[in-house]
């Protein structure tokens, strides 16, 4: 609608509305906080997570109206049909750009549980959304160096128990939990130094998905593997504001989780079930890399995936 305007005019503006937007509901959710923490009643906190959970929807409804407002994006999204908010699933999409969270919330809002992913906990101090992602039970992870691991071993298995306490949470309703398997975003420099043997994705770090599934698999039983691209130019944040964003392509693919996935065995202390894991999301992630490859081909274009 005012996609018409210069970027110099357009970019501030559709800023605006998103920052207006979180504002309005941060106040709102952050008005519910201290009746979540101050009253230590399991099914009044959960009361309270589910109203803060569907505030967290608005404002992505909010965020969605923003970007139909100032930005002229042909969405092309096909096998987000027949999922259902009432079912509890594992969510794995590429990675480059924060661009990706804003599409996944855009393609799934209000059609399944509100996503909640792993943020690293220097994130906890981002204004406004550091307390909210908190507020939610999003959990945060604090990121140890390999170097710090081998002189620090007993931090080895930390992650895995932030993981099983974040789930805990979890049980109680249907969730979403989002995994990005490449663990950071990917750059053409990264994919060198890792020596990726994809053409369009990094190495996946399996980890993460396991522990989660070793955490809930009585909760979870479908995977849905999401792939986005943006056919036109690599996606950054601000492009997201300046109108640079014309066309965004997304598949999503519900697969069935292995049984012998969800029966609670040890990632760690179990080196064949760890092999067989790490081999299935190998062929998802092969499965992914020949994905990206035919949309970009038939999208006529060379672009970067997100």
């Amino acid at each position: 609608m005012l996609s018409f305007l210069p970027p110099f005019i357009l970019a501030p503006f559709a800023l605006l509305l998103f920052v207006l937007n979180t504002l309005f509901w941060g106040t709102l959710l952050y008005l519910v906080i201290p009746a979540k923490v101050l009253v230590p009643i399991r099914p009044w906190r959960a009361r309270c997570t589910r109203l803060m959970t569907r505030m967290a929807e608005a404002w992505t409804a909010g965020n969605n109206l923003g970007l139909a407002l100032t930005q002229r994006i042909q969405w092309d999204v096909q096998g987000a049909e027949g999922l259902a908010r009432k079912a509890s699933y594992l969510v794995s999409c590429n990675h480059q750009s924060w661009v990706d969270i804003v599409v996944l919330q855009k393609v799934f809002n209000r059609r399944i549980p509100f996503p909640k992913f792993f943020l690293k906990r220097e994130l906890a101090w981002v204004p406004v959304l550091g307390g909210a992602w908190w507020a939610l039970d999003f959990p945060f992870m604090r990121r140890h160096s390999s170097r710090y691991l081998k002189a620090h071993p007993e931090k080895r298995g930390a992650d895995l128990e932030t993981t099983r306490k974040a789930c805990e949470k979890f049980k109680s309703s249907p969730v979403t939990v989002l995994n990005f398997l490449e663990g950071t975003r990917f750059t053409e420099e990264k994919h060198a130094k890792q020596g990726s043997p994809y053409r369009h994705l990094l190495l996946p770090k399996a980890g993460g998905a396991a522990f989660v599934l070793e955490a809930m698999g009585d909760k979870l039983r479908s995977l849905l593997d999401v792939t986005v691209i943006y056919p036109e130019r690599p996606a950054r944040f601000w492009d997201l504001f300046t109108g640079r964003i014309r066309r965004v392509v997304v598949r999503v693919r519900e697969l069935s989780i292995p049984e012998e996935f969800l029966r609670g065995g040890s990632y760690l202390e179990d080196a064949k079930l760890r092999e067989r894991f790490q081999a299935w999301v190998r062929e998802i992630w092969n499965d992914k890399d020949a994905l990206i490859e035919r949309l970009k081909r038939d999208s006529g274009g060379s672009a970067h995936t997100a």
